[in-house]
């Protein structure tokens, strides 16, 4: 699910306590969460020219292990996914429990961009194999986007003179997380890696989530769950080693867009602070 597999989008990533139900659960179990982050990072890159998001989503559960939802955010905006201001992402799939400690997730997520240019919304599926040791908790995941329009690359040179407007290109995304919370506090410590391989091209420019082709990201962090109440602040460190050479290839829509000029790189390191609740 998209609101697990981003690395980069630190709400979904923070654990906060859900409020207590004093009735006995049925066979659907109904679950969300809300977040105000300080910049949308998804798997390095941000997706809100390093502005503030508002996020949230909501998941239905079933006993068997089946489950759907939904989750949105604001965008950018302005050159990237069309010109959307928005991502809709509906999700759903299958859990179950392998042995007392491991679970085996599957599942499709739809990425929708409303009010973009069309042939911007893919579809990506996902596997993820979590377990927790004591207070450790450990995932590794991968996710795949067959060759779909909304990925492909809309320029074929660096110059962007020759367009190929119906190319169709695919999107493997590998990442590991890892959490663990310190005893006797309401701290929990958490890192990720991850790797991209997608097209070449011009990235979050047009529509793809693969801004260079192949890279790495990763994020370090601490969540902090308030006692009483359902809030997690959170912070986190995200960075990617995409290099210069590469964000110039798609300059200048992969820099930060101030209204008169394109400043810094949206790839390159940043202190990302959330404020979340569950419930």
């Amino acid at each position: 699910m998209k609101y697990q597999i981003a690395c980069a989008a630190l709400a979904l990533m923070s654990s906060a306590p859900a409020f207590a139900q004093e009735e006995p659960a049925g066979p659907v179990t109904i679950s969300g969460s809300v977040a105000l982050v300080s910049d949308y990072r998804f798997r390095g890159v941000s997706q809100t020219d390093k502005g503030m998001a508002i996020q949230g989503g909501i998941t239905a559960t079933h006993e068997s292990g089946l489950y759907a939802g939904t989750w949105a955010s604001n965008l950018g905006g302005w050159g990237r996914f069309g010109g959307a201001n928005m991502e809709l992402d509906l999700f759903a799939g299958y859990a179950i429990p392998l042995g007392e400690s491991a679970t085996l997730d599957a599942g499709l997520t739809w990425y929708m961009y409303p009010s973009g240019a069309d042939e911007t919304d893919f579809a990506e599926i996902y596997a993820k194999l979590s377990s927790q040791l004591g207070p450790v908790k450990g995932l590794l995941g991968v996710a795949y986007a067959p060759k779909q329009q909304a990925l492909g690359k809309v320029c074929s040179d660096a110059a962007c003179t020759v367009f190929d407007p119906g190319d169709k290109e695919d999107n493997l995304y590998v990442w590991g997380d890892i959490s663990g919370s310190v005893p006797n506090t309401p701290v929990t410590l958490k890192a990720h890696l991850g790797w991209s391989n997608g097209n070449s091209g011009l990235g979050p420019n047009g529509t793809s989530i693969a801004p260079t082709g192949k890279y790495l990201d990763w994020l370090v962090g601490a969540d902090v769950a308030i006692p009483g109440t359902p809030l997690t602040l959170g912070v986190a460190y995200v960075d990617t080693d995409i290099a210069r050479s590469e964000e110039n290839y798609i300059r200048p829509n992969f820099m930060v867009n101030d209204g008169k000029a394109f400043g810094e790189s949206i790839a390159r390191g940043q202190v990302v602070f959330s404020l979340s609740a569950a419930f």
